[in-house]
């Protein structure tokens, strides 16, 4: 009990620590968070929890679960950033909870906290876990109905870990009703968060480890060395074999399954059906899923070593180990070892979520954030056999993980200054936390020729706790001093809530946010329509790109001109306000007025 609340208390305060340092202070970043925040405003404005809507048009991005969560949060502690993003945050520290103790069922304490700890200080879990976006509800909902299955299908490990107290279920499946239902059901709560995906993967990850444990009950083998190529294919494809597949699904409860997630997540998909005649449902089901699975939208497309790469970079700085805990989880495989039930479920975990989103056309970093707990697992594992003294891989590689750290750290420095010298001027200086893991690298391989395996696993964890809440709870804000949009917003409306603002040529969805009302966009052809519109009055403004409003100046009524400009935030160029004002509006230190090259 003692140990367990140690453990508990330790990976609490460093996700606390990671995730909420300054979590409300910097602003909505486009694109993804102001359009999610600001439909939550929009709900609660239209006072509906039914329809989302974002700038007055009908949101069929995303289920309704972000915006439920925002809007209580809202009324907790008002529209605002802290508000947008706290449910994101509190809902990752619930999910390192829940890596803890499915590393503690699987394997032993020790392996669940490092996991716990690691996923804390990932870079691209922190992402979901500090921004407004449905990606740590989904994580979150994932993990836990995966630690729901673990507990009712693994038994409960001895203190060391090397055995086991009971017998694992012999079909690895939970043999309690009630424990079957909460899991769906808890995916049942992952489609109302992002769709079909909450329930299809996570069953999917757990129908490949039955199809793959079950296996030997219905076809045996030749061994390894005597396979030829035919048959290594053959195989490798013997888990689908229709009669053992069909057999495996039948086992997992599929009517089961479909009841207590489609009583979860139905009902809300029926009614907004219902209050949109279908067009919310068409647009989310078959552009946002079916279209993101067959085409490239947006841009957003990759090779076969996206994701293998993207993970490589968004699971650091612990991905420095990605080798030596690849070899580390096949040998375990190929061998009799304790925990090979363990390493095989994570194994089908990561793999099911690269496979699946790798066949996708849409290719998105954050589309396989919800196997980081299975990465930052295994990485538990090989931390823990290496300070036992027992891993499987070549004691060099610990060696060549740290270089790899050290060089990582002066490189990311190095380019972190190049992007702020043309983006962010002034803020060159956070190359600087490049230094961190450098010295960091240094002082751990330091540890190890002392033989202080342990000291030096603890340093490497607080270097990446440092690093990651240096990056998201302090070099952020600084980053978020150069964007400005907000304020000048504020200024031009003065406390006038008849202010208009229609955007030319181009609109994001924080000045939306920002503004508090739907912002219409006037297309670039279109310029003759903005022209009338700031004809009608003075309390009506553009917000366009400098760019884009040199090409219609001369159209517009003389007493039209720009009233403040700030540059583009992480774009080329500046943005400006124009409007017919009769006065000059308070500027704040970090605006640059354009009237003086503009009359």
């Amino acid at each position: 009990m003692h140990q367990s609340l140690c453990h508990h208390s330790a990976i609490v305060a460093v996700a606390y620590v990671v995730f909420f340092t300054n979590l409300g202070i910097p602003k909505l970043w486009d694109r993804d968070e102001p359009r999610n925040a600001g439909c939550a405003v929009e709900m609660l404005q239209r006072e509906g929890w039914v329809t989302p809507y974002f700038n007055g048009e009908l949101r069929t991005h995303k289920p309704v679960l972000l915006y439920w969560l925002m809007m209580s949060a809202y009324w907790a502690f008002g529209v605002n950033e802290f508000g947008a993003r706290f449910w994101s945050a509190a809902l990752g520290v619930g999910t390192v909870v829940t890596t803890y103790h499915i590393g503690r069922r699987l394997f032993n304490a020790q392996v669940g906290l490092w996991a716990g700890v690691i996923l804390a200080s990932s870079l691209m879990f922190d992402v979901a876990a500090r921004a407004a976006t449905p990606d740590s509800i989904l994580i979150f909902l994932v993990t836990l109905s995966l630690l729901v299955y673990v507990y009712g299908a693994f038994g409960q490990r001895e203190t060391d870990g090397d055995k086991l107290d009971k017998h694992e279920n012999e079909n690895l499946f939970p043999r309690q009703w009630t424990v079957v239902a909460t899991m769906y059901a808890v995916m049942g709560l992952a489609i109302l968060a992002k769709g079909p995906v909450g329930f299809v993967l996570p069953t999917a990850v757990i129908g490949m480890f039955l199809l793959i444990k079950r296996l030997p009950l219905v076809s045996g083998g030749q061994t390894q060395s005597r396979r030829s190529a035919g048959q290594w294919c053959l195989w490798i494809f013997r888990p689908f074999a229709p009669q053992h597949f069909l057999q495996t699904c039948w086992a997992m409860r599929p009517m089961t399954a479909l009841a207590l997630s489609l009583a979860v997540a139905l009902p809300w998909y029926l009614w907004v059906g219902i209050k949109t005649d279908g067009e919310w449902v068409k647009g989310f089901l078959w552009e946002h899923n079916f279209g993101r699975a067959t085409q490239t939208m947006e841009g957003h497309g990759g090779s076969l070593l996206y994701y293998p790469v993207a993970i490589l970079i968004g699971f650091l700085p612990w991905s420095v180990f990605a080798v030596p805990t690849v070899i580390g989880m096949v040998r375990r495989l190929q061998r009799s070892d304790p925990w090979k039930n363990g390493y095989l479920l994570l194994a089908c975990w990561v793999g099911v979520y690269v496979g699946a989103f790798t066949i996708a056309e849409t290719k998105l970093p954050s589309y396989v954030t919800p196997c980081y707990p299975a990465l930052a697992l295994l990485t538990g594992c090989f931390l823990y056999h290496w300070i036992q003294g027992v891993t499987l891989s070549a004691p060099i590689w610990l060696s060549i993980c740290l270089a790899v750290f050290a060089l990582s750290g002066v490189v990311g420095g190095i380019a972190i200054s190049i992007a702020a010298h043309f983006y962010l001027p002034g803020e060159q200086w956070l190359g600087i936390l490049g230094l961190l893991p450098a010295v960091s690298a240094v002082a751990c391989y330091w540890l190890i020729l002392k033989g202080k395996r342990q000291p030096s696993v603890v340093v490497f964890a607080l270097s990446a706790v440092v690093l990651m809440t240096a990056i998201f709870g302090y070099a952020s804000v600084r980053v978020d001093r150069h964007q400005n949009v907000d304020q000048l917003i504020a200024e031009i409306k003065d406390g006038d809530e008849t202010a208009e603002f229609h955007a030319f040529a181009s609109l994001e969805p924080s000045w939306v946010f920002y503004h508090g009302k739907p912002i219409p966009l006037i297309q670039t052809h279109e310029a003759k329509t903005a022209h009338q519109y700031l004809e009608g009055g003075r309390n009506r403004y553009l917000i366009t790109p400098r760019e884009s409003f040199e090409t219609f100046r001369d159209q517009l009524h003389p007493e039209a001109t720009v009233l403040a400009s700030t540059p583009y935030f992480l774009h080329a160029g500046e943005i400006v306000i124009v409007g017919r004002s009769f006065k000059r509006p308070r500027m704040s230190h970090r605006e640059v007025l354009g009237n003086t090259t503009d009359h």
